[in-house]
């Protein structure tokens, strides 16, 4: 069975990370955004992934190729010399999807997208309803923000979209996950084209898209403050699923003389290789990367560090991704969503609220209000 993700996008509102590194390969919960998909689509029989990717191919395809014979997998690249939308990709791949004549149904991810893919589940419903198309669709709080699915509750019949509704029409939305037909090729042409707004309107006209209710959580990832709310929820469905993955002590590197043991406060992911000293509190949702060193004293909550970054003593860091090879100072105090690019230097006793700060700077003055550091 195969599977196409669409990669090809430029990552922007993920920058400053995307400046340095393609989106489906920055590390969330410390694995490669798409290596998360990857896994579950092999677990679930996938045996041939295609990539449809324009920006950085090189580095993520040398980043994923790894992967392959690991998982068993396939993996071949689509390129798209300019951007091809949605369903462009399809159209690009089809001579890919098509190659083996099997003619079985395949599936379509986007690439930001975390949850507890049910791909399995997915594979029976589309059998089950023998039409050409099923989206997974979401359960929202406040569904006036998104485009609206209205389908039959009773079968997943998918009658309408609504884009951000000001009356209320029903509270699932696209969740990015999808099996189609290999006839669903022919609705496509190669070239610029939305499969949300241009294809599956049609097929719900005639009556060939249903919708797979998701159970369990759900982020599209693709942006800082949803990225730490999905890195929330993932460690919390470790909790619930696989509470061994989850770090519940971690041993301290420090040496200050009588100084107290850190302390793990609640879902907390931290690398193996990573070091720790004394008298840290690292917890609630925090997630700590390959190779990172964290100094005597140190306070992190809500935020993920990324491999080869190092906290130094007594820093306070809250809300905040820090991305590769970083170094932030002593007594440092970062807040409300910073974002901290690819060996960023943050100096002794400054303050950030809600930087987004560019690769290869060094930051040696306070940041009161949230703004670009170029």
């Amino acid at each position: 069975m195969k599977a196409l993700i669409l990669v090809g996008g430029y990552g922007t509102r993920l920058r400053p990370l995307t400046l340095t590194r393609p989106k489906p390969i920055v590390e969330f919960c410390n694995k490669p955004m798409m290596l998360h998909q990857v896994e579950a689509l092999a677990a679930a029989g996938v045996d041939h992934i295609i990539l449809a990717v324009s920006y950085r191919a090189e580095m993520l395809e040398s980043e994923i190729r790894q992967f392959e014979s690991q998982l068993g997998i396939t993996i071949s690249i689509s390129m798209e010399v300019e951007p091809l939308g949605t369903a462009g990709p399809l159209a690009l791949a089809k001579d890919l999807i098509l190659e083996d004549g099997k003619n079985q149904p395949f599936f379509v991810l986007n690439s930001d997208v975390v949850c507890d893919f049910p791909f399995k589940e997915m594979i029976e419903f589309h059998k089950q309803h023998g039409k050409e198309g099923t989206i997974v669709v979401t359960k929202v709080e406040e569904p006036s923000k998104y485009g609206v699915v209205v389908f039959d509750e009773s079968n997943g019949r998918i009658d309408r979209f609504v884009e951000k509704p000001q009356e209320y029409v029903g509270n699932k939305i696209n969740a990015g996950l999808y099996i189609f037909s290999t006839s669903i090729l022919n609705r496509i042409q190669l070239k610029p084209t939305s499969i949300e707004k241009e294809v599956f309107p049609n097929m719900a006209a005639e009556g060939d898209l249903f919708a797979y209710v998701l159970q369990g959580f759900w982020m599209d990832v693709g942006q800082p403050k949803d990225f730490l709310i999905g890195s929330r929820l993932y460690l919390q469905f470790l909790r619930e699923k696989h509470p061994d993955k989850l770090t519940t002590a971690h041993p301290t590197s420090g040496n200050s003389p009588g100084s107290a043991s850190s302390t793990i406060q609640g879902n907390v992911l931290v690398d193996p290789s990573a070091q720790i000293g004394h008298g840290c509190r690292i917890g609630p949702n925090v997630v700590v990367g390959p190779g990172v060193t964290i100094e005597d004293g140190v306070c992190v909550k809500n935020t993920t560090i990324l491999r080869d970054s190092k906290l130094r003593s007594h820093s306070w860091i809250t809300n905040c991704i820090v991305g590769w090879r970083c170094d932030i100072g002593r007594w440092v105090r970062m807040e409300n969503v910073c974002v901290i690019g690819e060996d960023v230097i943050v100096k002794d006793e400054i303050y950030l609220n809600g930087a987004k700060v560019l690769p290869h700077k060094s930051i040696a003055d306070n940041v009161a209000e949230p703004e670009i550091i170029m």
